[in-house]
């Protein structure tokens, strides 16, 4: 039984035809799917891969057609030619087709990276269409910030009452806050410190030495306590805290500073240890001049029975009576001791300020030879009636204007003026002369029992330490500001009780 290959030779004809058929469709969809994104790298690789496929398909499919077609009409030789060259192509385009899957890994990362970039591409490209779009309101919320910033430190700089200064990497000042000014002293107005050596302003030149020295080694300085030099010559206890901010070169560098007035803080302190040393001053004097008062009394009443037997025209007598005058001298210095030491009780009454010193410069003025010292007077109108015991201030006040008169060498002026704080309601009596001044280091010795610069036999150191106890025993301080060679100022606070 012969079997016919027909239905062979039909389906292989087919087939062949078909598989050209659909790898031209396969290749026309990718070609259409790739023309709509043409940087898509996978619509690429399956291009590569259907193109090679159909390469394959035509190859493939040919030959089968030829193979047919050859042996159909019975000449198989020309079918042997062919062939070698059928499957010759048929493997190349094997080839091609499995290189191209072969690398699809190494095109993956590849398209990965590249779909990557395109993301941050693409991300960068909204922000900047965000920013193009929205650059004005965040330059304006920008610059509303700094200034807000600004005028918050600016407000700072204004108000600060310690001095704020900045100044250049070789010290000149570039820019200085309002305290700084008040608390050199110096108008903004009329005299700017913009460009001024800051040295120049330091009592003691090895003080700024030191301090430039920190800030170039270390960068900062912290709490250097030193003097500054004002406008009128004065100085100022301050304490100098400040730090560099380095620019892009040592040129640029500036320095920041802080500086704390500590003036008022230094003479509490001083006032502090001048109460606790005169307090073990007049508990020693209190028992001194009781042990030496009651021998005074016996050589005194000794004395006196002595002059009574004694002509007052002899030699005696009048060794009698410089015994008597000296025995007197050395009770009342006693006499001013106890007093130093315990204050007796005080009787106090309202009395007018303004008039009393009046008074007392009257008194002064007739009993004293003032006819070269010039006393001037500006009262306070506004000064209420201050309770206290009139006798003993008076004394105060005789002291003060005597030591001003000593001071000035009898010619000169001394000035008296009182004023009243309503917020602290104190009262203020301050006594100035132009007189030779105090050395500094007299300054904290003044109120000491017995300390004087005058010569011996001219004072007994006692007279500013009995009036530091009684201005105390007020409750209120008494303190003294001088400058050698310019003057002294002696300042009595008393409180003013409602």
């Amino acid at each position: 039984m012969i079997v016919s290959n027909v239905p062979i030779r039909v389906v292989d004809f087919g087939g062949s035809i078909l598989m050209i058929v659909f790898s031209f469709l396969c290749l026309n969809t990718i070609r259409r799917l790739k023309s709509k994104d043409p940087d898509d790298v996978m619509w690429e690789y399956l291009l590569w891969i259907c193109l090679g496929l159909a390469i394959f398909a035509i190859s493939r499919s040919v030959g089968h057609i030829l193979k047919q077609i050859v042996q159909l009409f019975g000449d198989d030789s020309l079918w042997e030619a062919i062939r070698p060259f059928s499957g010759g192509i048929n493997t190349i385009m094997f080839v091609v087709v499995a290189s191209v899957m072969l690398f699809f890994e190494r095109i993956w990362i590849f398209y990965r990276r590249v779909h990557k970039g395109k993301q941050a591409l693409q991300s960068a490209h909204n922000e900047l269409i965000y920013l193009n779009q929205n650059l004005e309101q965040l330059v304006a919320a920008r610059t509303d910030e700094l200034v807000q910033s600004e005028h918050k430190y600016r407000r700072i700089f204004e108000i600060s009452k310690d001095m704020i200064l900045v100044s250049d990497a070789d010290g000149r000042i570039l820019e200085v806050n309002p305290a700084g000014y008040q608390m050199l002293g110096i108008d903004p107005e009329h005299d700017s410190l913009n460009g001024k050596e800051l040295d120049t302003f330091f009592a003691q030149p090895s003080a700024w030495r030191r301090i430039m020295d920190d800030l170039n080694r270390q960068g900062f300085v912290s709490s250097e306590e030193t003097d500054l030099l004002l406008a009128d010559d004065k100085t100022r206890r301050i304490l100098v805290s400040a730090s560099l901010n380095e620019g892009s070169s040592p040129q640029d560098h500036t320095f920041h500073f802080l500086v704390k007035d500590i003036e008022q803080q230094r003479l509490h302190q001083e006032q502090m240890a001048q109460t606790d040393k005169l307090a073990s001053i007049g508990q020693l004097s209190s028992g001194v001049a009781h042990e030496i008062n009651n021998p005074l009394g016996i050589i005194q009443g000794y004395t006196q029975l002595l002059m009574r037997n004694t002509t007052n025209a002899s030699a005696q007598y009048k060794d009698l009576k410089i015994i008597e005058k000296h025995v007197k001298h050395c009770k009342s210095i006693v006499e001013n001791l106890l007093n130093f030491a315990r204050p007796s009780e005080t009787s106090k009454s309202l009395v007018l300020l303004g008039e009393m010193i009046t008074e007392q410069v009257e008194f002064v003025q007739h009993h004293a030879d003032m006819s070269k010292i010039k006393i001037t007077t500006d009262f306070d109108p506004d000064v209420p009636p201050i309770l206290m015991d009139e006798k003993k201030i008076r004394q105060v006040l005789m002291n003060l204007i005597m030591n001003a008169k000593h001071a000035i060498d009898d010619q000169g002026i001394i000035r008296l003026a009182t004023s009243y704080n309503p917020h602290t309601r104190k009262a203020v009596i301050r006594i100035t002369d132009t007189g030779h001044g105090i050395e500094k280091k007299n300054v904290s010795r003044i109120f000491d029992p017995f300390f004087t610069t005058k010569p011996p036999g001219e004072g007994t150191g006692l007279g500013l330490s009995v009036s530091y106890g009684i201005v105390k025993s007020h409750g209120g301080y008494i303190s003294v500001r001088s400058t050698p060679g310019r003057g002294a100022t002696f300042t009595v606070v008393l409180p003013v009780k409602p």
